[in-house]
């Protein structure tokens, strides 16, 4: 399977730059996975489409300020570093641009000094082993001098870093938002709660595998990021009593239907458990746990467009994509939603 038959044409200014003022205001497509038939729904609306019973699963990951500018020092200019994963007390992953000026023994400091960084081994995929050197707490003075990593195709300065968070988000690790859920408000949570639909929190944290583009033309042969993801005992319970009661299980984003199927048990359920997961997700795929999913409007040719096509069909999902730009949906990560349900 070729990339280019994920490809669809965007015009530039239906990239959302900024979110809108309320989350819960944005436009929702609904799309019959099975028929292909879409209809066009204000996001609030999604109450609608859900019964009591019903699961929806969502990514309590927290995004991280892991985007860091080395201090500028005799005429040489700054180097960006984006942290990607710890790996043990003061040693992270991380790359760096440009990559020349990051070789094995480097030092780079940051925030005036408050960060030293020592480039220890440079591994796959251009990524660097970096040690770091602080006085303070380290989690501290990355909120002080880090900046988010927001994608590359937002190109306007945000105002409030709090809109690049979901309402649930607990737990440090992500350099990317799990944006499908940047759509919800605590209050619309609690309404969906109250219509007897449960809500099961599992942790997958983005790393910088979202930001990549699939180079390679046949889609098989690209490789995957490992990132870690979780599910607790009593979620894994949860999750295996809505199968057995005959309920939906519905993922809240791309992140939480690859943490589901990653730990899926072989009879429709999960296992609790916490890994590394590269799972890659391309039709063909046949899905063990998932009943539907609610997402955002991918880039062309990306993994995640990969993963909406196999679980509803690439023609279904192309279609879907060309009618959001005849309706002049918004798209990516601070754009309208849709949701993939029958």
């Amino acid at each position: 399977m070729d990339k280019k038959d994920f490809f669809y044409e965007l015009p530039k200014h239906l990239i959302a730059q900024q979110p809108i003022k309320q989350r819960d205001g944005s436009r929702l497509m609904h799309l019959n996975r099975k028929t292909g038939e879409i209809a066009h729904k204000m996001f609030r609306e999604i109450k609608d489409l859900l019964k009591p019973g019903d699961c929806l699963v969502v990514n309590d990951s927290r995004v991280i300020p892991a985007r860091l500018m080395s201090d500028a020092t005799e005429g040489i200019n700054p180097v960006e570093m984006l942290l990607h994963e710890g790996v043990s007390d003061g040693r992270w992953t991380a790359l760096v641009k440009p990559g020349k000026k990051a070789r094995e023994g480097d030092i780079l400091t940051f925030g005036g000094g408050r960060l030293t960084a020592k480039i220890e081994e440079i591994i796959e995929d251009g990524l660097r082993v970096v040690s770091f050197q602080h006085e303070g707490e380290f989690e501290q003075i990355l909120m002080d001098i880090g900046e988010m990593p927001l994608p590359h195709y937002i190109e306007q300065k945000q105002e409030d870093d709090s809109r690049y968070q979901t309402v649930y988000a607990k737990h440090d690790g992500s350099v990317a938002a799990p944006t499908a859920g940047l759509h919800f408000t605590e209050e619309l949570l609690q309404e969906i709660r109250d219509m007897g639909v449960n809500i099961a929190t599992v942790t997958l944290h983005v790393g910088i595998g979202t930001f990549r583009p699939v180079k390679e033309d046949d889609i098989t042969r690209h490789h995957m990021h490992s990132e870690y993801c979780r599910i607790e005992p009593e979620v894994a319970q949860l999750i295996n009593q809505t199968k057995a009661n005959g309920g939906r299980v519905i993922a809240i984003g791309t992140t939480s239907c690859r943490t589901l199927e990653s730990r899926a048990d072989g009879k429709g359920g999960v296992t609790a458990g916490a890994g590394k997961t590269d799972i890659f997700i391309y039709p063909g795929y046949s899905f063990q746990v998932l009943d539907g999913l609610f997402t955002n409007f991918h880039l062309p040719e990306s993994t995640l467009i990969m993963l909406v096509s196999a679980f509803a069909s690439r023609e279904h999902v192309l279609a879907a994509y060309n009618a959001a730009v005849k309706e002049e949906y918004r798209f990516f990560s601070f754009g309208d939603a849709m949701i993939l349900l029958d």
